[in-house]
């Protein structure tokens, strides 16, 4: 699953951080250097057409399978000091298969199209590392900017946004050592008579961390479901009308959705943009041409490489915040000119 930044002051993210430090060189990430040709043996990592791609709409089905006709063209910008150039480029992109809905389909997403050596869980933790330097080195301009967008996305204000939004999120974090302790505190006020809802809101808002900041972002987007996490996440859902539910993942299984601000780190972690292309269905009022965006996520610092490319479905979606990441696999059309592709980024 995976979440867009769609108001203007958490979009300005990307604008608010300085450039990342450079740290000690990583292990290599990717298994290959350049796409490989269409026709080449490197390109077979099965990809799969998109009349076989599941739960889409005929508008987006056709739109989707003009682009992979006539392909994408990606010319990257100018190069800056010390930056090599690199040549237009036209990629047919097709899908890359499903991905497990486990929380996690962003970072497995991105090892698939990048043909990643390292693992998704790997690739989560080195976003993560990625933002904590930035942060750590920002001003404190910047870190206010990111915390806002933190928060707009985790813990947002209750009294606004039920324009956009019939259900609103606040996610909080507990330490998974101190879940007994949690469930005891919530059972000495459901003693005295309080209802076992408003009990838990209650405890775990005093006693969790809320996602409200960089800092506890890290802690968020570290989690993968997984029983090596420190913490769990605990979701609040709210109504206009208060409170609707909470999920209080007790199998702890629960893994934290990617969002841009995960996507961007990656982006910087690759050394590559990373473009997702998301397709709307009837649902979101646009007509076939225009039922297909390419939303893209630059790195900090250079680009060496092509972009990377993940499908999100907007099926039911509108384009509302949370869906799920799936891989495109992009090769190389070597008789197509840039402007004959389908669509130029």
């Amino acid at each position: 699953m995976g979440k867009l930044l769609c108001d203007p002051s958490a979009a300005a993210v990307a604008e608010a951080l300085p450039p990342s430090p450079a740290p000690a060189p990583p292990p290599p990430l990717l298994a290959w250097s350049s796409p490989a040709p269409a026709s080449s043996p490197e390109a077979s990592i099965s990809p799969t057409g998109w009349d076989a791609v599941w739960a889409l709409e005929d508008q987006q089905r056709r739109r989707l399978h003009r682009i992979w006709e006539r392909g994408v063209a990606w010319k990257p910008s100018s190069p800056g000091a010390g930056e090599a150039a690199l040549p237009p480029v036209v990629f047919r992109l097709d899908h890359g298969g499903e991905v497990d809905a486990d929380g996690n389909c962003l970072f497995t997403a991105a090892r698939t199209a990048a043909a990643a050596k390292a693992d998704a869980r790997e690739l989560r933790h080195r976003a993560v590392r990625r933002f904590a330097e930035v942060y750590a080195a920002a001003g404190e301009d910047d870190k206010n900017a990111v915390d806002a967008a933190v928060r707009h996305l985790y813990a947002p204000d209750l009294k606004a946004g039920w324009g956009v939004h019939v259900v609103q999120e606040i996610k909080v974090l507990v330490p998974k050592a101190q879940r007994h302790a949690l469930d005891s505190a919530i059972q000495e006020l459901v003693d005295l008579g309080i209802q076992r809802e408003i009990a838990a809101e209650t405890i775990y808002k005093e006693r969790c961390i809320t996602v409200d900041n960089g800092d506890s972002w890290t802690k968020y987007m570290s989690i993968s479901g997984s029983s090596e996490d420190e913490h769990d996440i605990i979701t609040l859902q709210y109504t206009e009308e208060g409170l609707l539910t909470i999920d209080e993942n007790r199998d702890g299984r629960a893994a934290a959705f990617g969002d841009d601000i995960a996507i961007e780190c990656l982006a910087t972690e690759f050394k590559r943009e990373v473009y997702v292309v998301q397709a709307h269905g009837a649902d979101a009022m646009v007509d076939e041409d225009n039922c297909v965006f390419f939303l893209p996520h630059r790195p900090r610092g250079e680009v060496c490489e092509p972009p990377i490319f993940l499908f999100m479905k907007g099926t039911a979606w509108c384009g509302a915040g949370a869906d799920h990441y799936e891989p495109l696999i992009a090769t190389v059309l070597q008789h197509v000119t840039p402007d004959k592709a389908a669509v130029i980024l």
